[in-house]
C-alpha cells in the first residue's frame, strides 16, 4: 500500500509564543496539527480517559505533529488548538440546542484575542506584574499551563478528601497563579497572603485583569437567532452524542 501523508494545518497561538522560553518549540507561536482520524474518535469515546478527565488532552496530544508536550501549553493556546482541531475534524459549524431551538456557530469566526507581549515583565518568560488597587500590594503572576492546572486539580481533590464540604477552587488557583507578593516569592508567603490578607475586592480585580489581558481565543459567538453565547470547550464540543 502506498504511503499516505496526513494533511496538516498550522495554528497561530494567541500568545504568539512570547510566554515560552526562547529555546522551546512553542516560542515560534505556531503549532502544526493533523486532521482527526478514526484513531482520534477512539480517544473521544475512551471511557477511561473520560472518567479521568484526560480525554481532551489525549486528543490534542494525538493531533499535534510537533514534538510538544500538551502540558506545556497555557490555557488560551490550548483553546485555540481545540477550536482548530474541531474544525479540521468535523467542520466549521458547531450545532447545539439553546432555549429548545437548534442553533449553530461558525467556528471560523472565532478569533484570537489581541495579546500585547509588552505586558510581560520580560520577553519569553511567563511572568506579569500587577498592583492590587485597594491594598497597593505589588504582585507578579503567571498564566497557568496544563501542568499547573493538573497540580491545582490534585490539590483541590486532596483538600476535599479531608473536608468534603470545602470549596477551595478559587484560593487554590490563586496560590499557583501568584508568583510573588511585594518581592516575596516563597510558597509559604504566597499561601499565607492568599488565605489571610488578599481582600476580596483585590482578588476580583486581579482575576478581571488576567481575564482581560491573558492570551486566549474569543469564545463568545453569535448564533443564528442573533444571541451571543460562550462556546464551551468540552467533550460535547467535539462529539455532542458522547457528551
Amino acid at each position: 500500500m502506498a504511503e499516505f501523508k496526513f494533511p496538516t494545518e498550522t495554528v497561530d497561538l494567541p500568545s504568539k509564543g512570547f510566554v515560552y522560553p526562547k529555546d522551546h518549540p512553542l516560542s515560534s507561536g505556531k503549532v502544526e496539527i493533523k486532521y482527526m482520524t478514526a484513531k482520534e474518535e477512539d480517544i473521544l469515546t475512551n471511557q477511561s480517559y473520560i472518567n479521568k478527565g484526560t480525554v481532551l488532552d489525549k486528543l490534542l496530544q494525538s493531533v499535534i505533529v510537533d514534538k510538544i508536550n500538551v502540558d506545556d501549553l497555557v490555557v488560551g493556546d490550548k483553546n485555540a488548538l481545540f477550536v482548530a482541531t474541531r474544525i479540521l475534524g468535523y467542520g466549521k459549524l458547531y450545532e447545539f440546542t439553546l432555549n429548545n431551538t437548534r442553533q449553530s456557530v461558525d467556528l471560523t469566526e472565532i478569533d484570537n484575542k489581541e495579546f500585547d507581549p509588552k505586558t510581560l515583565i520580560e520577553p519569553n518568560k511567563n511572568e506579569f506584574a500587577f498592583t492590587l488597587p485597594n491594598s497597593g500590594v505589588k504582585l507578579t503572576y503567571k498564566i497557568l499551563t496544563g501542568k499547573d492546572e493538573k497540580k491545582v486539580a490534585r490539590e483541590i481533590l486532596g483538600i476535599k478528601k479531608v473536608n468534603k464540604d470545602a470549596s477551595p477552587e478559587l484560593s487554590t488557583r490563586l496560590k499557583y497563579i501568584i508568583q510573588s507578593v511585594d518581592g516575596k516569592d516563597e510558597a509559604k508567603d504566597i499561601r499565607e497572603f492568599v488565605d489571610n490578607y488578599l481582600l476580596a475586592i483585590d482578588s476580583r480585580a486581579l482575576r478581571d485583569h488576567i481575564k482581560d489581558t491573558q492570551p486566549d481565543v474569543n469564545l463568545v459567538a453569535q448564533v443564528d437567532s442573533g444571541e451571543e453565547v460562550r462556546v464551551p470547550i468540552g467533550l460535547s464540543f467535539f462529539w455532542p452524542d458522547v457528551g
